[in-house]
């Protein structure tokens, strides 16, 4: 018996000391951390573009109607109206409307880009006290990237004669190698949205978007879902980007191919570019752009190219070959006159939707690459200087006359 009682004794410690223990922790899930974009704001030249455009307020703004927010649905609303809001204000200050905030030109695309980066990383960070699962956190994040595109603000006036053009351009990139890259194809996206330009056909409204650069963003048909809408009703679109040193060049094929060159992210990808019904995916597709009637024209200072080249694998070979002359019958793409990268892949699932909607005979359409946006000789510090923003300006002017030479065929 008092043997019992001891083991009785000791089982009665041991489980007092159990519970009295604490339990065995278990990892708590990670904070959501910033993307390799929004990890770049903390750098110098980011916070100067954004303190002299004074879109610096911007993401704090953000942060503080977040904090107030109860609900998914409030938070929703809040992301929305900021986003559309961000998009506006660029439109604006671009155009001339409103406040400068600052000593940079107004041309300028950069503090567009750098805010919504403080925007989107307010929200990736955002740990509410009511809590948001995966899916709602992306989706706030989708609603904030397509409102301050511009890609949910398209609206064309019901006014009779007035043609309708849809116009797109680009993020800067290549960051790393110099973060105070601006990109000429989102300024004139800036620049021309909700404007209208006299053609020889008559007047025209522009309405105007920006994308990203990065490869998930097009793999996900972030391209398809914003222009699919639109494109059976307007008269002309043209993507933009930057492409080639010292010219334009209207690209004549498209190729269905990525080169792998890192995007915005620092990811490549390389292989067919990923498309719905892939079955009956082409390997090429081309401009309905009238190219001859732009290269002819007088619309700046930028010689102006019909670019018929690609890369190819000819059928039944192994070995890319460059064709100054466009594809051969069977070959396989590396690359259109665009090049392997984002630029041409927005300009191939353009041009595919196109085809797929049933529009190639009516609707003129494709790519335009503008000249590489340049700085002044020697300055390679600087955020900005006088020929960096006469060259952007240059370059935007010849945008808006190029569409008008398309629109007015």
């Amino acid at each position: 018996m008092h043997a019992l009682r001891v083991r009785v004794g000791l089982l009665g410690l041991a489980l007092l000391a159990g519970l009295s223990a604490p339990a065995t922790a278990t990892a708590a899930p990670a904070a959501p951390a910033p993307t390799v974009e929004e990890l770049r704001l903390d750098k110098a030249v980011p916070q100067e573009i954004l303190t002299r455009s004074g879109f610096d307020a911007v993401a704090p703004r953000l942060a503080r109607l977040l904090t107030d927010a109860r609900s998914y649905a409030q938070a929703r609303r809040i992301v929305v109206r900021e986003g559309t809001a961000l998009w506006r204000r660029a439109v604006d200050r671009a155009q001339g409307r409103g406040p400068a905030g600052g000593d940079l030109s107004r041309d300028d695309d950069r503090p567009l880009y750098w805010a919504r980066l403080g925007l989107s990383r307010e929200v990736r960070t955002w740990e509410p006290e009511f809590g948001l699962g995966e899916a709602q956190h992306s989706a706030l994040l989708d609603s904030l990237e397509r409102t301050s595109r511009g890609q949910t603000g398209i609206g064309y006036p019901r006014t009779g004669g007035l043609k309708r053009v849809l116009v797109t351009g680009f993020d800067p990139f290549t960051l790393d190698r110099d973060i105070r890259i601006s990109n000429p194809s989102g300024a004139s996206a800036l620049a021309l949205d909700g404007t209208v330009i006299e053609t020889a056909d008559g007047p025209a409204r522009v309405e105007a978007v920006v994308f990203p650069v990065r490869w998930r963003d097009f793999a996900e048909g972030t391209v398809e879902r914003t222009l699919r809408p639109y494109l059976p009703r307007v008269d002309l679109f043209a993507t933009v980007s930057q492409g080639r040193v010292g010219r334009f060049d209207v690209e004549r094929t498209n190729g269905a191919w990525r080169g792998g060159f890192a995007d915005n992210e620092n990811v490549g990808d390389t292989g067919t570019i990923p498309v719905a019904d892939p079955a009956g995916q082409p390997q090429w597709t081309t401009t309905t752009l009238p190219y001859a009637a732009i290269t002819a024209a007088g619309t700046g200072r930028f010689p102006v190219y019909d670019n018929t080249s690609v890369t190819e694998i000819p059928a039944g070979g192994t070995a890319p070959v460059v064709r100054p002359d466009g594809p051969t019958a069977g070959s396989l793409a590396r690359a259109g006159g665009g090049g392997d990268y984002l630029s041409n892949e927005i300009a191939y699932r353009a041009t595919l939707l196109r085809d797929r909607l049933g529009l190639h005979e009516r609707l003129p359409g494709g790519h335009v690459h503008t000249p590489v946006l340049q700085f002044g000789a020697g300055n390679t510090t600087e955020v900005t200087d006088p020929e960096f923003v006469r060259n952007r300006l240059d370059i935007v002017a010849q945008v808006r006359a190029i569409l008008a030479v398309a629109a007015g065929e």
